[in-house]
């Protein structure tokens, strides 16, 4: 897309949402500008010039670190600068088809032992598979310790699952897909299709559901978003097939279903979603607790999409204006930020591509 075209589309996309300002700057970077109000921006672009990012946390100074699927650590600084280079240290990932570095967590105790939590898929045999891994961050921006914390996750062209996030019960969440074998999302004995529950060292907790066991929760295709509510209830999204998409409440020892419960279909002992998509498709990714609300991110979808706790009303912003979404998180300012993934080859790249955007929660809605 031309400059002259992606103007005029920026142009009228305002005009569609209201008369709402649209700021988008592709020329510099901006510091975080501040708290939200009546006069902010909807969004801004932080960082420009990232290639399939896929997530990032702040750190405790405002930093932020960010994954890049074709194996990529990133740094951010608090003014929103991107370091040139990526992080040293990172090894073994294997970026083939939906795989490669995709989850990243702090630990609880980031400020005192410095440690990050990588998922990532690797070559095994002749096939893939994915683990999780720890490293230490030093102060000069390396990565070392390499430590494995679980590996031997299926693997596979397709549904890699990836994302992790630390509870605040202290312990590792970890969504994995099917890895295109949709069997594996009913076989216990197989970590495909699961949520994972660890602890911080890769042992199996005490309470967790099945014996000698890492897996959670079963019967998934594809786990993208995991948050917790302020009553402390984990919520995961979840791929479908072409469409019948999923937000669900997640339970320990439940059986979600896939490859039999779809949509409003049921089945014995098997649990169905708290939202679907129905025929349209979300590809729902990353998931975020906000202001009693669950926010999450469409990459097909290309939206951000707000399910409302108390009401269960579902809202969707942005549609269309900046393309895949993949990941979404709360930032310490009071600003929620996204990145957009429209360089892994399913998407129409942006001037600038890829992007982490500010959005000003204050001013979603004029976007709906």
């Amino acid at each position: 897309m031309s400059r002259s075209r992606f103007i005029a589309t920026i142009i009228i996309v305002t005009a569609l949402i209201g008369g709402g300002l649209l700021w988008w700057n592709f020329l510099a970077r901006r510091s975080i500008p501040p708290p939200p109000d009546g006069n902010s921006q909807i969004a801004s672009a932080v960082v420009e010039g990232l290639e399939i990012p896929w997530e990032f946390a702040f750190l405790p100074d405002g930093a932020i670190l960010l994954t890049e699927r074709p194996g990529r650590v990133r740094y951010i600084d608090s003014s929103g600068a991107l370091r040139a280079d990526p992080l040293p240290g990172v090894e073994g990932v294997a970026a083939v088809g939906e795989g490669g570095l995709l989850g990243l967590a702090l630990h609880p105790g980031f400020d005192y032992n410095r440690w990050i939590y990588l998922y990532h898929t690797y070559r095994v045999g002749g096939g893939l598979a994915n683990r999780v891994v720890r490293y230490t961050l030093g102060n000069n921006l390396t990565l070392s310790g390499y430590t494995v914390i679980i590996d031997g996750i299926p693997g596979g062209n397709v549904h890699n699952g990836g994302r992790i996030k630390f509870c605040p019960d202290g312990l590792l969440y970890i969504g994995t897909g099917d890895s295109g074998i949709d069997t594996l999302a009913q076989d216990l004995n197989s970590l495909a299709g699961k949520i994972l529950r660890l602890n911080d060292d890769g042992s199996i907790p005490s309470g967790n559901p099945f014996p000698n066991s890492a897996v959670y929760s079963y019967g998934h295709r594809n786990v993208q978003g995991l948050a917790w509510d302020s009553f402390g209830q984990l919520w995961a999204t979840e791929h479908g097939s072409n469409n019948f998409d999923e937000l669900n409440l997640i339970e320990a020892a439940n059986n979600y279903g896939w490859p039999v419960v779809r949509g409003e279909t049921t089945a014995p002992g098997m649990t169905g979603p708290k939202l679907h998509s129905g025929n349209d498709t979300w590809a729902p990714s990353g998931l975020t607790f906000f202001q009693g609300s669950l926010y999450f991110t469409g990459l097909r979808g290309q939206s951000i999409f707000e399910y409302n706790l108390q009401t269960g009303g579902l809202t969707r912003y942005l549609n269309g204006i900046f393309g895949r979404l993949r990941d979404i998180v709360n930032g310490p300012d009071g600003y929620l930020y996204v990145i957009t993934n429209n360089l892994d080859g399913r998407g129409i790249p942006l001037a600038g591509d890829d992007h982490l955007i500010r959005i000003n929660p204050a001013r979603l809605a004029e976007t709906a």
